[in-house]
């Protein structure tokens, strides 16, 4: 008993006909013939009433295609659960503090694992570092070294804040500005910055912060308001054909340092992961 033999058994219940069944599964008449022929003496029991016209599906029939529906059904259970399978052990969590060292991670997997997917969560340090303990996340982007034994942890990239500052601002000609001189004005920022945000609330109390959510959105008001705005060493140059000037922010809290951690004993593709984003 083969499980092409039940999908021809539902094709027949299906269509009414051997041969509209013969048809949608590319077959000859003859072939699905002798292979419903083959499944019958399997069974010790014909499953057809057949004239020489036609054939009918019987009582036998009937109970054929409802077991074969149920065999077809759990085939189709277990393809998808062993593809969901599949996708979550190609899926990767990343509890990060921030976009930017997420998309360095992830065009260092794509080039070296292709087919790996990296899913980021963006929380606070402690909640990054809490879920990487717990095993909650596969790998953990911080502004600290995680430095346990049962850690391994490494540098990846350092990130700078720059105020975005239309042409005709007060400080675009400045060659440097701090928070001191941005507070009280108001600001563009878009939303799940991460630590950004806090910082940015810390440093300027004094600030009217407009938060956006919607990239397209945010992008169309950088483009069309005055409103300061913000960018990285990241993300200036894809924002450099616009009417602003990037000027950098001198404070201590306007750099980033990101280091990537895992555990120790992680499954061995997060270990290659983390190896090859350390060389």
């Amino acid at each position: 008993m083969e499980l092409e033999q039940m999908r021809q058994l539902d094709a027949i219940a299906r269509r009414g006909t051997i041969s509209a069944a013969a048809e949608e599964l590319h077959l000859s008449q003859p072939a699905l013939s002798r292979s419903i022929k083959r499944l019958e003496r399997e069974l010790g029991q014909e499953l057809f009433d057949r004239t020489h016209n036609s054939a009918t599906l019987n009582d036998a029939g009937r109970l054929a295609v409802d077991h074969a529906r149920n065999l077809l059904r759990d085939e189709r259970m277990m393809l998808d659960a062993f593809a969901d399978l599949a996708r979550r052990q190609r899926t990767l969590l990343v509890g990060t503090v921030a976009p930017a060292p997420v998309w360095h991670l992830t065009a260092l997997t794509v080039e070296r694992f292709p087919g790996t997917l990296l899913n980021p969560v963006t929380l606070p340090e402690d909640e990054v570092e809490r879920r990487l303990m717990n095993r909650s996340v596969d790998l953990a982007i911080t502004l600290r070294p995680m430095i346990l034994p049962t850690m391994h942890s490494v540098q990846i990239m350092h990130e700078d804040l720059y105020a975005f500052l239309p042409q005709g601002h007060r400080l675009a000609s400045c060659d440097t500005v701090s928070f001191a001189d941005l507070d009280g004005e108001s600001f563009l920022v878009l939303s799940e910055v991460g630590f950004w945000m806090d910082m940015l609330r810390r440093n300027m109390p004094h600030a009217n912060i407009v938060e956006q959510a919607d990239r397209s959105v945010f992008e169309q008001l950088v483009r069309t308001t005055e409103l300061i705005s913000f960018v990285t060493n990241i993300t200036h140059e894809s924002r450099s054909n616009l009417d602003r000037v990037a000027v950098p922010i001198a404070d201590a809290d306007a750099h980033a340092t990101f280091y990537l951690s895992t555990l120790a004993d992680a499954p061995q593709r997060v270990q290659d992961i983390f190896a090859w984003a350390s060389r």
